[in-house]
């Protein structure tokens, strides 16, 4: 028997939501965070991306600017991407500088 089948590219796994979510959702699973693709109704099959470049929300204000390169985490209790690491899942590399007043910052996901 083989030790692995291919299954898919994996950009994209298959997610099925408990209640309605939205497209630009960011949902997280265990340590896998993923973005909704398109809107999707409860309990229906649609599709979380895992890989690709989003602009994630972020807070703004003194001292929350994001540096090209650094490590970017989802912080789900407050629904913004940020650089600190403890208590927050890992979603990518900032791949363009945010300053304080940005309120977004552009992440390429590395799930």
């Amino acid at each position: 028997m083989a030790q692995a089948t291919f299954v898919q590219e994996g950009n994209a796994i298959d997610y099925t939501p408990g209640a309605a979510v939205a497209a630009g959702d960011v949902i997280v699973i265990g340590e896998l965070v993923g973005v909704v693709k398109t809107p999707i109704a409860a309990n229906a099959l649609g599709a979380l991306a895992v890989r690709g470049v989003f602009d994630f929300a972020k807070a703004t204000g003194v001292g929350t600017a994001i540096t090209a390169g650094a490590n970017c985490y989802w912080d789900d209790t407050n629904n913004v991407a940020t650089t600190t690491a403890a208590g927050n899942k890992l979603i990518g590399k900032c791949i363009q500088a945010a300053v304080d007043a940005d309120a977004t910052v552009r992440v390429r996901m590395l799930q």
